[in-house]
């Protein structure tokens, strides 16, 4: 389906995050809001890997649009499936990351609680690829500021793609928002089915 995308969130993380809703709320006032799927991702790797294969599988070929540890996720399924993706201060190698955090973990969003195994960090060393090398199919956004994840790992490991560096900002990506219509036309919609939303009201 042209136009469509699947944003994946990132680790406790949910839906009803801020880059998320603003994606939701601009693909439905433009009558899009089938073509974009933000599933709810279980917290274990395999499971949420099987959510977002159903959910490929709805849309066709989407835009993969991942933060974060989704943005690990996306490259995956991107090279898996030769889909584009679009990566916002994206993990590379998660599970070295997770090694120290070990334990009970709680979703920023649900308060939902669970605990943090070796199993997730197997699960996600599974899925690691090697580094893309085609800048048509994929765009990675970095904001140097990121105080979660050192940009300098991703800038490496995707120096062969379309990078976007910007100096401050934090791991959420500030001004996320006024990004959108480059998000939407690497989708495949139009600047003329766009013109007439403020972007920077979201």
């Amino acid at each position: 389906m042209s136009g469509s995308i699947l944003y994946i969130h990132g680790f406790n993380s949910s839906p009803a995050s801020k880059k998320a809703s603003q994606l939701i709320a601009v693909m439905n006032s433009l009558g899009l809001g089938e073509q974009l799927r933000v599933p709810a991702l279980h917290h274990h790797p395999r499971q949420a890997m099987a959510q977002l294969e159903q959910a490929i599988g709805e849309l066709g070929r989407p835009l993969l649009v991942g933060s974060s540890l989704g943005g690990y996720y996306a490259t995956h399924l991107a090279e898996r499936h030769g889909l584009k993706a679009l990566l916002v201060n994206p993990a590379v190698s998660p599970h070295r990351l997770f090694d120290g955090y070990l334990g009970p973990q709680k979703n920023l969003y649900t308060d939902q609680t669970w605990e943090l195994t070796h199993d997730h960090v197997t699960a996600l060393a599974e899925l690691e690829v090697p580094a893309p090398g085609d800048p048509q199919r994929f765009q990675v956004w970095l904001q140097t500021g990121d105080e979660t994840l050192d940009y300098r790992l991703a800038q490496q490991y995707y120096r062969a793609c379309a990078l976007r560096i910007q100096a401050g900002g934090d791991h959420s990506y500030q001004g996320f928002a006024q990004q959108l219509p480059a998000l939407l036309s690497f989708a495949g919609i139009g600047p003329d089915q766009y013109q007439g939303i403020d972007f920077a009201a979201l």
